[in-house]
């Protein structure tokens, strides 16, 4: 039953949601021309206020929706761009990706992911494929710091690249400041009241390995502090860690704190540290790097790390790659600042009476 022209209206509203709406039914109902609604919609055209606020009205008594294609084809974007992973186990890429998602987010733009698997035939094959897709820019992340060589054939779109900086010095690239954060870690153990102060690292190499150790002499110079032994090189693992702690114990007994070059190593000399009878914080401290979850609160006791802020490494290449779409791009390497985490495993030393 309709009750007069109350329900005759309610029954045309109906009937026009029983299908999706689109730009003409909203100009009919704003009583204005497809063109005028079009730019009220899209915020162009010089409009009265209240023609403005009259369409926008009739699109939400329609639940009228937008097309993307049309808005793509109006501003001359696919507002999709490419997210390449080099990182299958997710370990670094996965909070590069959030990040980047936050930044794409604001702009209402989506991300096609592709993992490589490390491999540069997987890897072109996925640039082609994004190219086909017609993406307005590219994100590649890489799952070590070591630069490496440009996406090849020149992409007629934006790259930036992401925690691995491009060999190529005017590609926009994305970093971690990691000597900074090495800085960070060894001025904390000094603050604790450490003095006697040893590095284990992983392998000599490494990029990583590279700048962490060289924020460690700088923090330790600036403090007239000398590092116990030479750096201890090594691979990224627990068992590493175990054994350099055992090691580290029978030729430096007076070791007071170990800046570890990763969680896994942290973990490895907390159990190996333990195994020689020596208690953590108490007769040493443990600085890690990672500020992986599992790892540092898995460690015995929780382990102090320094993060290396991987979710802001997405974040910037995201707004970076945004603003070459639409402005140009800011060439060169922008560095992001690590953070550290303070657990128990570096609580200041005790002072015996």
């Amino acid at each position: 039953m309709t009750d007069g022209q109350g329900g005759a209206r309610a029954d045309g509203r109906t009937a026009r949601r029983s299908r999706r709406s689109g730009i003409v039914d909203v100009a009919r109902l704003a009583g204005v021309s497809i063109g005028t609604a079009s730019k009220a919609l899209n915020g162009r055209g010089q409009l009265r206020p209240e023609t403005r606020a009259r369409v926008q009205a009739a699109a939400d008594e329609l639940g009228f929706i937008p097309s993307a294609v049309a808005t793509s084809l109006l501003r001359g974007r696919t507002y999709t761009v490419g997210l390449i992973m080099t990182d299958h186990h997710g370990r670094f890429s996965l909070p590069i990706l959030h990040g980047a998602e936050d930044a794409l987010g604001w702009d209402e733009t989506l991300a096609f992911v592709c993992d490589t698997r490390d491999d540069p035939i997987r890897e072109q094959h996925y640039v082609r494929s994004l190219l086909r897709r017609r993406v307005d820019g590219i994100i590649v992340a890489g799952r070590r710091t070591e630069p490496r060589p440009p996406l090849v054939g020149n992409p007629p779109v934006p790259v930036v690249y992401a925690f691995a900086r491009s060999t190529e010095p005017v590609d926009c690239s994305v970093v971690v400041d990691e000597a900074a954060g090495a800085v960070a870690a060894v001025e904390h153990l000094l603050r604790t009241g450490r003095r006697r102060i040893a590095h284990v690292t992983g392998p000599p190499g490494h990029a990583s390995t590279r700048a962490r150790v060289d924020g460690t002499r700088e923090a330790l110079a600036a403090a007239g502090v000398e590092l116990v032994g030479d750096p201890w090189y090594g691979g990224w693992s627990e068992v590493w860690g175990r054994f350099a702690a055992a090691a580290l114990t029978r030729t430096h007994s007076d070791v007071d704190a170990v800046f570890c070059g990763s969680d896994a190593i942290g973990r490895g000399v907390a159990d190996g540290l333990r195994e020689c009878g020596r208690r953590v914080p108490d007769d040493v401290a443990l600085v890690g790097v990672d500020n992986w979850q599992p790892t540092v609160e898995g460690c015995r006791p929780p382990l102090t790390s320094v993060d290396l802020n991987l979710r802001e490494v997405g974040r910037s290449a995201g707004a970076l790659l945004l603003q070459a779409i639409g402005q140009g791009a800011v060439p060169g390497v922008h560095q992001v600042p690590c953070r550290l985490v303070v657990r128990a495993s570096s609580a200041p030393a005790t002072i015996d009476g």
